[in-house]
C-alpha cells in the first residue's frame, strides 16, 4: 500500500531519493531535541545562547546544551509565525513539507485553526500523526502524504502557507505556483529559509558541502523574489536572521548531537556566501 501511494506522491527519481532520506533519518539533533517538550522540529534555532548552560556540573552540562538548542528553535518557530498575521480560528493553514509537526503543533495553539501539513516522507507523516492522536486533537491537525508541488487540495483552500527550511528540495516556480493557487486572495506566505548569495558569486564550497549532506540544491536569494512576484506573492516583509542563527551553530558545534556539517555552515555564514531570511509575502 505504502509502495502505490509514493507512485502517485512523488514524481521524479530525486523525490524519492529525498523520502528515502526522511524515512530513514533518526538524527539525535531532531529527535533528542524534541523528546524536551514532545514538539519535534526539523529546523534551525535563531537567538542569543544563554551562556549558563554551558557552567555548572558537568553531569547535566549535555541536558543544559540540549535544552537550549530547543529553546532556540523553538523561538525560530515562533517568529515564523509572528509573521503569518492573525488568522482567525476558522482559517485554514498549511505546513508544507511538515517534518515531524512541531511548527503545525505551535500554529494550532496559538490561533486555533486548523492545520494541514504535508511531507513525501511516510515515516515523517506517520511519526506527526501519532503526535495528533498523542495530543487528543481529532482532526484539528491532520499529517498527509502529499507532494508540496502538487497537493491536490482545492483551490484558494488555505488563509496561510509557510515553509520551514524546505524549499531548498524543490524547483521554486513549481512551488510557489502551487502556492499561489492553494492560498485566497490577501492570503499571507511565509519561508524561513538558508540561500547562497547572489553577490558572493556562485555557491560556495562551504554551501556545496551544505547541498552533498543534505541531498538539497540550496537556491540563491535572487530566485525567491523573481518567482514569488512572477506567481502573485508580493513580498511584505524580509528579515536577515543571518547573525541571529551563528550562535545556535556554535552552541552545537560543541554538542553530542552535532553531525559534522557545522563547520560548513558557520564558514558559509561568515563568508557572506550564505544567508538564512525570513521572508514574508501576500497573495495578491
Amino acid at each position: 500500500m505504502a509502495a502505490a501511494a509514493d507512485t502517485n506522491v512523488l514524481s521524479s527519481p530525486y523525490q524519492h531519493s529525498i523520502a528515502d532520506y526522511w524515512n530513514r533519518e533518526k538524527d539525535p539533533v531532531n529527535l533528542k531535541l524534541g523528546d524536551v517538550s514532545g514538539t519535534y522540529h526539523h529546523h534551525y534555532g535563531i537567538g542569543e545562547v544563554d551562556q549558563s548552560v554551558l557552567a555548572g556540573p558537568e553531569e547535566t552540562r549535555e541536558a543544559r546544551i540540549i535544552a537550549e538548542m530547543h529553546r532556540l528553535e523553538t523561538a525560530q518557530a515562533t517568529l515564523l509565525l509572528d509573521h503569518l498575521g492573525e488568522p482567525d480560528a476558522g482559517a485554514r493553514l498549511l505546513d508544507a513539507g511538515s517534518g515531524r509537526g512541531g511548527t503545525s503543533f505551535m500554529a494550532h495553539e496559538r490561533f486555533g485553526c486548523r492545520v494541514d501539513g504535508i511531507s513525501i516522507s511516510q515515516s515523517q507523516v506517520s511519526f506527526a500523526n501519532d503526535q495528533v492522536q498523542r495530543r487528543g486533537l481529532g482532526s484539528a491537525v491532520r499529517f498527509h502524504l502529499k507532494n508540496m508541488l502538487d497537493t491536490g487540495f482545492e483551490t484558494g483552500a488555505f488563509r496561510g502557507i509557510w515553509n520551514n527550511e524546505s524549499t531548498m528540495y524543490v524547483e521554486l516556480a513549481q512551488l510557489f505556483k502551487e502556492h499561489a493557487r492553494l492560498l485566497s486572495r490577501g492570503g499571507r506566505y511565509v519561508t524561513i529559509t538558508g540561500c547562497y548569495n547572489d553577490a558572493y558569486g556562485l555557491p560556495s564550497r562551504a554551501v556545496s558541502q551544505i547541498n552533498a549532506h543534505y541531498i538539497c540544491n540550496v537556491h540563491p536569494r535572487s530566485t525567491y523574489f523573481k518567482e514569488m512576484v512572477a506567481n502573485r506573492l508580493v513580498p511584505a516583509q524580509v528579515i536577515d536572521l543571518t547573525e541571529a542563527t551563528i550562535p545556535y551553530w556554535e552552541l552545537r558545534a560543541k554538542s553530542s548531537v552535532a553531525t559534522g556539517i557545522e563547520e560548513a555552515f558557520l564558514t558559509a555564514y561568515r563568508s557572506g556566501s550564505f544567508q538564512y531570511l525570513l521572508i514574508a509575502a501576500d497573495r495578491v
